[in-house]
């Protein structure tokens, strides 16, 4: 690795973020979730920061993402957005009200530029081309990743090692291809999916 590659490393390594929003049934009410440990983790043992929102509807969650995109924050540092939310393929479900991926995907309208977006194995994620590339057309992300088999374990022992290459390697492609070879079986079980 050259120099500059050494220093893009190291600069890479450093500023990789998270940004974590869960469906809850009463946001005022959140207590205790089943996320916060895992991101502890991330922040423990692999020194990823990130930052956690509850959301009980669509409103809860265009104010988190809001705060993310509108507010002081720099938002490059937040390579990814964490959705722990309820749904399959296209839809995601908020307190019982089904919305789609277009809709979220209009009302954050070239906002999530650069972003991957993941979507924990609580909602099953199989997509069209058509759905995919509409969402990252609009929005600008980089990519959607997720899991086609909702599964009573939560998805985060995937989700741990997938998080943290993205510390070492900026072409999330070249990323998810190290996530096959390093937890092939784990990939296959949960049905992993990167859309891009």
């Amino acid at each position: 690795m050259s120099k500059s590659g050494e220093a893009y490393q190291q600069d890479l390594e450093y500023h990789f973020k998270l940004y974590c929003i869960e469906s809850v049934p009463d946001a005022d009410a959140q207590v205790h979730s089943k996320a916060w440990r895992f991101l502890e983790r991330l922040a423990s043992d692999y020194d990823i920061h990130n930052i956690y929102k509850a959301c009980e509807d669509m409103e809860g969650l265009e104010a988190s993402l809001g705060q993310l995109i509108y507010e002081d924050m720099d938002t490059s540092d937040y390579r990814v957005l964490y959705f722990i939310l309820e749904g399959d393929d296209n839809e995601i479900i908020l307190n019982d009200s089904v919305y789609r991926l277009k809709e979220l995907a209009e009302m954050f309208e070239g906002k999530l530029q650069d972003k991957v977006i993941h979507f924990a194995n609580t909602k099953s994620l199989d997509l069209t081309e058509e759905t995919f590339q509409y969402f990252l057309d609009v929005t600008g992300a980089t990519a959607i990743s997720g899991y086609t088999h909702s599964s009573p374990i939560f998805s985060a022992a995937l989700d741990l090692h997938y998080f943290s290459l993205y510390r070492k390697y900026d072409d999330v492609v070249e990323l998810v291809h190290k996530l096959y070879q390093t937890h092939g079986k784990l990939y296959h079980a949960m049905g992993f999916r990167l859309y891009y």
